[in-house]
């Protein structure tokens, strides 16, 4: 089965989503025999033979030959997608399987009868796409079974709703309540040009000392020091005034200030992480025998010993996070009265279908290695837990996570912070960091916010993040005047000038301290200010330094990469080249490189937005067309070598969108081991709905790259 994130993000459905729906099914099918029956019918759709016979021999011999919609007038499409997202979901997964089922059955049906009803049943097989629990599997099942003018308009509808759902995310996000909005700005990128990026912005005036808003934390943790002594909540960090609550069979050795903490924590993932609790309700969780249970003890001893040993908060928040995801995700799918009424996911938007896992991918992150064996002691946890929760943290996914927490988290600290943190044993360039006005040193745990990893840093800030209530709860406090419209800034590092510290050693340290943590060249006014004539040509800020040798590093690989081409099947053109500052480190959608987008796919090739036409094999890859030195059969003569490329790229894509032509076409186990080997999704399709989906994902700033074959096979010098 393939994975789309495209699809997925139609569908509504997250990690845990598909998780907690494959959890339900696996219920229904132990307790349930006629829900057997009806899986073991629709399976029929899967398997060559006559049912997919009967639903092809419904096409009349015109219908081959019509356009990519069918002839559908786009406004018509509109008004259908606008029509089925007005109706009402199922709320239980019992209605939405029925609800699934007899929308297929629907489908076909209105398949059958012609073009004029094409539209009527792409809406009804539209329909069931939205309540399925593994989207990409269903589209496999549609572009084998279903008839291909109204498979392309489901595939219409479906990139529509796609294009709505990222423009719309920012309309419901974050709630009015909270005073700010996300806007889009234009930022020097520290290498003499300007990038795009996301800042948060103030929607009311506010005085200096005013709260514009307080902020709970999706995840948040105890510094390693202080987890499991009994002085401060593991829940919500508080420091424990009298006898703390320790729980039997934690091990983590958690303790908590009150039993709501205690509960809170268990149903959001202290259950499922660190004890030998069912993280489902008692009656739908699978039995577990002497032998799985102690599966289960070893694999969260073995992660906890990691933990111990890394004293690093971003892999607990990481695990953190997915096991808050599935808590929250599993209490929507179940029948209703079967969970426990705790609230399990926090409100951050003022409506909308939005999940945890749609507000974590649009955030800024860094690009971070974990180590080699932390990936797969995670893993052992979710998988002796829940089995198959495992194979959606593939180690791609997971570097990600991790990423992300390390770039956003907060340091929570109570007054001007405490003295007595252990130093750490890590390098310098290595130690953890975390966004603390104070420093990282003064924190007593580190906590992941959704509306506040918006926030930039600046030197001269103009809010400050603070926790008054002795917990994790944020409060942004403003530190100067702000007018609507004013964007928010906080202090990531301590930015004051010490005793005995003179001005240009105080802009040297938190300059470092950035470039350490963050990894920029921090551009804001009182840096310049501040910063010494000549310093760039001698090289006196440490930041620069590390920007020099970041740039020698990323000559060297594209050195590499460009000497392999002239040994590889792959042949560069010099049609289209978009020119841009290269650095070694990549930090999500700023530093992207514009987008190479299609306008359409033809007989005659495959058509740019400028109007080249390509008539041969391309690769889009790092804002560049690259012709493509391949086969021209599909699979005959293939090897790991034509795709060898990908193995000189610095960062490597994420997704790669692989188009075979006219109709899609598997690849051969080799092929697909191959790039699993280095990281890289493989999602197959044909051209033309790989050439969409390469759009989209390019647009919202992806890192992905597209491997495209003509429908008429055409040699790469043609």
């Amino acid at each position: 089965m393939n994975r789309s994130t495209t699809i997925m993000t139609v569908a509504s459905v997250a990690v845990g989503g598909v998780l907690a729906y494959a959890v339900y099914f696996d219920y229904k099918r132990r307790t349930d025999a006629n829900f057997r029956k009806q899986l073991r019918k629709f399976s029929l759709v899967e398997v060559p033979g006559k049912e997919k016979k009967r639903v092809k021999q419904s096409q009349t011999p015109s219908e081959s030959g019509q356009t990519a919609t069918g002839g559908v007038d786009a406004n018509d499409l509109r008004s259908a997608l606008e029509s089925v997202r007005n109706e009402e979901v199922p709320p239980g997964p019992e209605e939405k399987e029925q609800y699934f089922m007899k929308q297929v059955g629907m489908g076909e049906q209105l398949c059958a009868k012609g073009p004029v009803y094409h539209l009527p049943a792409a809406m009804c097989f539209y329909r069931a796409l939205r309540v399925y629990p593994s989207p990409v599997e269903l589209i496999v099942i549609y572009e084998k079974t279903v008839p291909p003018p109204v498979f392309q308009l489901v595939m219409e509808l479906t990139n529509l709703d796609v294009k709505d759902r990222v423009e719309g995310y920012y309309t419901f996000f974050p709630p009015k309540a909270m005073n700010v909005a996300v806007e889009t700005v234009n930022v020097p990128d520290g290498k003499g040009g300007t990038m795009s990026k996301k800042v948060l912005v103030v929607t009311k005036d506010f005085k200096a000392g005013e709260v514009i808003y307080q902020e709970d934390p999706i995840v948040a943790v105890l510094d390693a020091d202080l987890q499991g002594k009994g002085t401060h909540c593991s829940y919500c960090l508080r420091q424990i005034q009298n006898d703390p609550i320790c729980p039997e069979s934690d091990r983590l050795h958690s303790v908590y200030c009150s039993s709501n903490c205690l509960t809170q924590h268990k149903a959001h993932s202290q259950t499922l992480l660190f004890t030998l609790e069912s993280p489902l309700p008692a009656a739908i969780a699978p039995e577990m025998g002497d032998t799985l249970r102690k599966e289960r003890e070893n694999a969260q001893n073995a992660f906890v010993e990691y933990l111990i040993q890394t004293k690093r908060a971003a892999p607990e928040l990481v695990a953190r996070f997915v096991a808050r995801q599935v808590s929250a995700e599993t209490a929507k799918m179940l029948p209703r009265g079967i969970m426990p009424g705790v609230a399990s996911e926090p409100v951050l938007t003022d409506g909308g279908e939005y999940t945890l896992y749609d507000h974590l991918e649009r955030l800024r992150y860094l690009e971070v290695k974990p180590a080699d064996h932390e990936t797969r002691v995670l893993k052992d946890v979710l998988q002796t837990a829940l089995p198959g929760l495992e194979q959606f943290l593939t180690e791609e996914r997971h570097a990600t996570f991790v990423g992300k927490m390390s770039y956003n988290s907060y340091g929570v600290y109570f007054g001007e912070g405490r003295e007595d943190k252990p130093e750490t044993a890590a390098r310098p360039e290595n130690a953890e960091r975390t966004r603390t006005p104070c420093g990282t040193s003064q924190q007593i745990g580190t906590g992941f916010y959704a509306v506040s990893s918006y926030i930039s840093h600046n030197c001269a800030p103009s809010a400050k993040p603070v926790f008054p209530t002795g917990t994790a709860q944020l409060q942004l406090v403003a530190t100067c005047a702000l007018q609507k419209g004013d964007e928010i800034t906080v202090a990531y590092v301590d930015v004051s000038q010490h005793s005995g510290e003179t001005l240009e050693e105080a802009r040297r340290h938190r300059r470092m301290e950035l470039a350490r943590g963050w990894r920029f060249a921090c551009s804001c006014k009182r840096c310049a200010e501040e910063g010494l004539e000549g310093e760039i040509e001698e090289g006196g800020d440490e930041s620069r330094v590390l920007s020099c040798m970041t740039s020698t590093m990323s000559a060297f690989i594209i050195h590499r990469f460009r000497s392999s081409l002239s040994r590889r099947a792959l042949h560069t053109t010099a049609i289209r080249y978009v020119d841009r500052p290269t650095a070694f480190t990549n930090m999500l959608a700023g530093d992207v490189p514009p987008p190479v987008q299609v306008s359409s796919v033809t007989s005659a090739g495959i058509q740019l937005a400028d109007g080249l036409v390509l008539p041969s094999a391309c690769i889009f890859l790092d804002g560049k067309v690259f012709l493509w030195n391949v086969p021209l059969h599909l699979w005959d003569g293939w090897s790991r070598e034509h795709l060898s490329v990908f193995e000189t790229v610095v960062p490597k894509p994420e997704i790669l969108v692989f188009g075979t032509g006219r109709r899609m076409e598997l690849p051969p186990p080799s092929i697909r081991g191959y790039l699993k080997e280095m990281g890289i999704q493989l999602d197959i399709m044909d051209t033309r709905n790989a050439c969409s989906t390469y759009n989209l994902l390019a647009e919202e700033g992806r890192r992905v790259a597209a491997a495209l074959l003509p429908y008429t096979p055409h040699p790469w010098r043609s």
